[in-house]
């Protein structure tokens, strides 16, 4: 049992964890949009050659374990809250993170399509992937972006700068959407920027010796 209270008391697993899952995230969803841009030009109609396919191939193999790392990422934000947690901003934030990933999962099954399709077909699985990712998944990306920014801001856990930064990246993702080629790339930055401040406050502390008896 004291044990048991020991770990619930620990200040640092559970920040360290949502530090760690963001950076695997952000660096795992950067690598499989900039493979996914890169083999699928958006509008393009030719078909993939067989560099592209690896690449997309090796997109999709990715991003299962983005959307993993991603809950991880989302759980451990969500529990520093502890007992301050508005039910409000809670729903708001849990809510456009597990629609995040299902979409991101639903774009992802509409770029695999496109292993299978040839001149006789029209792009349509690229076309429905970058519709799903662009428009839908960006869009609940910048809710989870504003949401958390607010929930930070509330309970004072995000320095300033990174807070006015949250909300300008989230308005970014909401009003631009598919205009902008690339853009997606903004969500996963912010995730390593927030993951990269959570590991920088907290770090393990060391050991303090026993007191003498």
């Amino acid at each position: 049992m004291e044990l048991k209270r020991e770990l619930k008391q620990d200040p640092l697993a559970t920040p360290w964890a949502a530090g760690v899952a963001g950076v695997v995230f952000a660096i795992l969803m950067a690598t499989a949009i900039a493979l996914m841009r890169t083999a699928l030009p958006d509008g393009g109609d030719a078909t993939v050659d067989a560099g592209q396919r690896g690449a997309v191939r090796t997109a999709l193999e990715l991003l299962p374990f983005a959307g993993i790392a991603f809950l991880w990422f989302m759980g451990a934000l969500r529990e520093q809250a502890g007992e301050r947690e508005d039910q409000f901003f809670s729903t708001v934030f849990l809510g456009s993170g597990l629609v995040f990933v299902a979409t991101l999962f639903g774009a992802a099954a509409a770029a695999g399509t496109v292993l299978g399709e040839s001149q006789q077909h029209p792009p349509f699985g690229r076309d429905f992937a970058y519709a799903l990712l662009t428009t839908y998944a960006m869009r609940m990306a910048a809710v989870f972006i504003i949401t958390t920014s607010t929930i930070g801001r509330r309970h004072g856990a995000l320095p300033r700068p990174l807070v006015v930064l949250g909300y300008l990246a989230g308005l970014a993702l909401l009003l631009v959407g598919a205009s902008v080629p690339w853009s997606e790339l903004v969500f996963p930055a912010w995730a390593l920027l927030l993951s990269l401040n959570i590991l920088r406050g907290r770090r393990p502390a060391r050991p303090r010796p026993a007191p003498s008896t």
